[in-house]
C-alpha cells in the first residue's frame, strides 16, 4: 500500500506531498473491547474475508489525530467503494468507528466545516476533480480530508492535486489501499464483472467493451495480490491452436488476455510496492467457462448449493417466516446466511440428506440435555419438535435464546429443501443430471424421461437439454433438435440458452474457419459420451453425491506438477527458488526470509471457541474445519472467467484439507444455476473471427 501522506513543509511557496514507505497491511482477527476502548489484535497474512476488514479499520482509524476537533467523521464514498464496504462490513462496524453520516461523492452534500471527512473513491479523474471542488477555496465542506485510493492512481491526478495549495494544507493523508475485490468467502473473491459474459462472449465479440472489461478485472484482480502481499506465478488455458488455418477468435484467448492484463499490473506493483514480494509466492491458474460448461448448469446437491438454487434467497439474505406473537400470524425476518453462524458452516458443504440428520441430532441433544425442552416437547409420539415448539422454547428458555432461534432457522430451511425436492421430482431429475454426464444414460433415456414425466419444471428441462448439449452435440446437427424441443415443449427463447453454449466452447485442434457446427465436448480422447470420468479415490457416500466440478482436477494436478504446460502455459518463468508443487517444498521456502509468503501465523476468526454445554454448538466442528493454515504451503488460486459456482467454492475447501494448500477461488462473478441460464439467454450464436488480433 503505498502511502502519500501530506508533509507540512513549505518550499518554493507550495506545500509538498512527501513519499514514504507504507506501513505493513494489518488484517484484524480479533476486536476487543480493554480500558474503555477497542483494541486489534494484529495478525500477519490475512485470509480473503478479512483483507477489507481489515483495511477498513486501518483507514478508518488513522483518520484518527489527537488536534481533531471532532470524534464524528463523515465517509464519502462512489459506486464500487460502497459495494468493496458491503461485502467487508455492517453499518454498525462503521459507526463504531465513528463515522456518523455515508455520502456519495456525486450528490450534493451539506456542508459541515468543524467535521473531517475520511473519502474511499476509486482514483478516477471525475473523483479526483470532485474531491478537489471539496476541499478547495475559503469554504471547504470539511475541516481535514483523509483520502484512500481503491487502487494506484495516476501521477498526473497527484500533480493535479499538489498544484492546488488550499487543498494541500488540509489533506490529512492519501493512499492507496488496493483494495477492489469482494470478498464472498474466506477462500473465495468476485472481480463483479457481472456482465462478463455479455461483454465477452456476445455478438461484440473483440470490442472495446470486451478490453476495457479484462482491463477492469485484470486491475482487480491484481489488487488481491497488493494486499495479500502475493507475487504468483501466473498460468493460464491457453488456445489450442494458433496455425493460419484455424479460426482463433477474441473467446479463444480470453484467459490470455486476462493473464496478460493482471502480469502487467503486478510488475507494476513489483517494482512500486514497498515490501512486495521479488519472486513467486503462489501459484495463479486462469481460466474461463469452457473449460466446464456443466458445473453453472447441473443440480447441486449440498446444503449451501441447493439455498440459493431453490430459495430465491437475495445474495445471502434469506427470509425467515416465524410464527407470530400471542397467537398471530406469521412475521417475516430477514436473515443472513453467512461465517457469523456456526450452523451455517457446519452445514453448508455438506449434502443434503446429511445436513439433515445432523440437523435432526443437534434437535435431539438439546432436547435430551434440557428439561424445560423436554417439558415443551410434551407428550409427542413422533418425538419431532416443529420451528413453532422452537419457537415456543425461546420464550421458555431465554438463555438458549440464540441457539434455539439459529436452529429453528436451519430446520425451517431444511424442511423446506426437502419439501421442494420431493414435490419437483428432483431425485429423479438429479439421476438423469449425472447418468448423462458420467456416460450413463444417452438420448433414449432423455426421451422417456420427457415423456413419463411431462409435470416436470420448465427449468428442471432446460438444464437437462444443456446438460444433454454438453455431453451430445452431435445430436444438434440433424432434427434431433426440433424433435427434443417439442417433446420438452420449451419456448424458443429457453433453447437460445441451449444454442449459446457453443460461445463458450474451447477451441479444439480440429476447430477450422469452415466449421459451421459447434462442439462441447471436454475429452476428445473419450470413447463414450461422457463429461466425466469417476474419481477412484473417493468413495459416495451419499446418493446424487458422484459429480465433481472439473477445477477440481485441475488444481489437484496443477499441485502435483502435472498440469501440461502446452495447454496451460506460464505468463512468467519460476524463479529457482519457487516451490509449488509439493507442501514439503512449499513450506521449505516460506522459511526463506526474503522473499517470503506470508501465510503463516493465521487462523480464521471464526475458529475461535465458544464456551457451550448445552448440546447444540457446532464449535468442536469449527475448530477441526478451518484447517491449521501455519503448517499449510504455498497459496493457489484460480480464477474463472465467466462466473464461478458453489460447487467450485466447495471444491476449494475440499482440496484445501486434501492438499495442505490454501486454495482460494476467484471469479468475475458468483452465478447460481438461474442466474447463469438467464446470462446465457442474453448471448447470441453468431460466431466472429479476429484474424489479426495482437495480445
Amino acid at each position: 500500500m503505498t502511502t502519500l501522506d501530506c508533509a507540512r513543509d513549505w518550499e518554493d511557496g507550495v506545500y509538498h506531498i512527501k513519499e514514504r514507505l507504507a506501513p505493513r497491511v494489518i488484517s484484524i482477527s480479533k476486536v476487543c473491547w480493554e480500558d474503555g476502548v477497542y483494541h486489534i489484535k494484529e495478525r500477519l497474512a490475512p485470509r480473503i474475508s478479512s483483507i477489507g476488514k481489515g483495511l477498513l479499520y486501518e483507514m478508518l482509524r488513522s483518520a484518527k489525530s489527537k488536534d481533531s476537533k471532532s470524534a464524528w467523521k463523515v465517509l464519502i464514498m462512489d459506486k464500487l467503494t460502497v459495494k468493496i464496504m458491503s461485502y467487508a462490513c455492517k453499518m454498525a462496524d462503521i459507526t463504531e468507528e465513528g463515522v456518523s453520516l455515508v455520502e456519495d461523492i456525486y450528490k450534493r452534500r451539506q456542508p459541515l466545516p468543524s467535521m473531517d471527512a475520511i473519502y474511499f473513491i476509486q482514483p478516477t479523474k471525475e473523483n479526483v476533480v470532485m474531491f478537489l471542488s471539496d476541499m478547495a477555496g475559503k469554504s471547504p465542506l470539511y475541516r481535514k480530508a483523509f483520502v484512500f485510493f481503491s487502487s494506484p492512481i495516476a501521477k498526473e491526478s497527484v500533480n493535479h492535486i499538489k498544484r492546488d495549495s488550499s487543498v494541500l494544507s488540509r489533506i490529512g493523508a492519501l493512499r492507496e489501499m488496493n483494495l477492489e475485490f469482494f470478498a464472498i468467502d474466506s477462500q473465495g473473491f468476485i472481480t463483479d464483472n457481472e456482465r462478463a459474459l455479455e461483454e465477452l462472449y456476445g455478438d461484440e465479440e473483440g470490442s472495446r467493451k470486451g478490453d476495457l472489461c479484462l482491463n477492469v478485472m485484470a486491475n482487480r484482480i491484481a489488487t488481491v495480490f497488493a494486499s495479500l502481499r502475493e507475487f504468483p506465478l501466473v498460468r493460464y488455458r491457453a488456445a489450442k491452436s494458433l496455425d493460419p488455418t484455424t479460426m482463433t477468435t477474441f473467446r479463444d484467448l480470453i484467459p490470455t488476455k486476462l493473464a496478460a492484463g493482471v502480469w502487467n499490473f503486478l510488475t507494476k506493483y513489483k517494482s512500486t510496492l514497498p515490501h512486495f514480494p521479488q519472486t513467486e509466492t503462489c501459484e495463479l491458474l486462469i481460466v474461463d467457462r469452457s473449460v466446464d460448461q456443466i458445473s453453472p448448469i447441473i443440480h447441486e446437491w449440498t446444503y449451501d448449493a441447493m439455498c440459493h438454487d431453490l430459495l430465491n434467497m437475495d445474495g445471502n439474505k434469506y427470509v425467515h417466516e416465524v410464527p407470530g406473537k400471542a397467537g398471530g400470524p406469521p412475521e417475516k425476518k430477514d436473515v443472513l446466511l453467512e461465517d457469523h453462524d456456526p450452523i451455517w458452516l457446519e452445514l453448508r458443504h455438506a449434502h443434503i440428506a446429511d445436513a439433515s440428520e445432523r440437523l435432526h441430532e443437534k434437535m435431539t441433544n438439546f432436547v435430551s440435555k434440557n428439561k424445560a425442552a423436554q417439558m415443551h416437547q410434551g407428550s409427542r409420539d413422533s418425538g419431532q419438535l416443529s420451528t413453532r415448539d422452537l419457537q415456543k422454547m425461546v420464550q421458555a428458555l431465554p438463555q438458549y435464546s440464540e441457539q434455539i432461534e439459529k436452529l429453528s432457522l436451519h430446520v425451517d430451511i431444511a424442511g423446506k429443501l426437502n419439501r421442494i425436492i420431493r414435490e419437483s421430482s428432483l431425485k429423479e431429475i438429479g439421476q438423469l443430471e449425472q447418468d448423462l454426464v458420467f456416460g450413463d444414460a444417452g438420448t433414449k433415456d432423455l426421451i422417456n424421461f420427457l415423456r413419463v414425466h411431462q409435470d416436470v419444471t420448465r427449468e428442471s428441462k432446460l438444464r437437462l437439454l444443456m446438460i444433454y448439449a454438453a455431453v451430445h452435440p452431435e445430436k444438434f446437427e440433424s432434427d434431433k433438435l426440433s424433435k427434443l424441443l417439442e417433446l420438452a415443449r420449451l419456448p424458443q427463447d429457453d433453447m437460445n440458452a441451449v444454442y449459446n453454449m457453443r460461445l463458450l466452447e474451447g477451441s479444439t485442434d480440429n476447430k477450422k474457419s469452415s466449421l459451421g457446427t459447434f462442439s462441447l465436448k471436454f475429452d476428445v480422447h473419450k470413447k463414450k459420451h461422457a463429461a466425466r470420468k469417476d474419481r477412484t479415490d473417493q468413495a459416495a457416500t451419499w446418493q446424487l453425491s458422484r459429480f465433481y466440478p472439473m477445477i477440481e482436477e485441475l488444481v489437484e494436478k496443477l499441485s502435483k506438477g502435472e498440469l501440461p504446460k502446452n495447454d496451460y502455459p506460464c505468463m512468467n518463468d519460476p524463479s529457482p527458488t519457487f516451490h509449488g508443487t509439493s507442501q514439503s517444498a512449499s513450506v521449505q521456502a516460506n522459511q526463506v526470509p526474503t522473499p517470503h509468503s506470508m501465510r503463516s501465523r493465521r487462523t480464521a476468526t471464526w475458529a475461535r471457541p465458544r464456551n457451550s454445554d448445552d448440546g447444540y454448538s457446532s464449535d468442536s466442528v469449527l475448530r477441526h474445519a478451518s484447517s491449521d493454515f501455519r503448517k499449510m504451503g504455498q497459496r493457489i488460486f484460480v480464477f474463472i472467467v465467466g462466473g464461478a459456482t458453489r460447487s467450485e467454492l466447495r471444491a476449494c475447501h475440499k482440496l484445501s484439507t486434501k492438499l495442505k494448500r490454501e486454495v482460494v477461488l476467484g471469479s468475475s462473478s458468483i452465478d447460481d444455476p438461474p442466474q447463469f441460464i438467464t446470462k446465457l439467454k442474453l448471448l447470441t450464436a453468431d460466431e466472429l473471427s479476429l484474424d489479426d488480433l495482437e495480445i
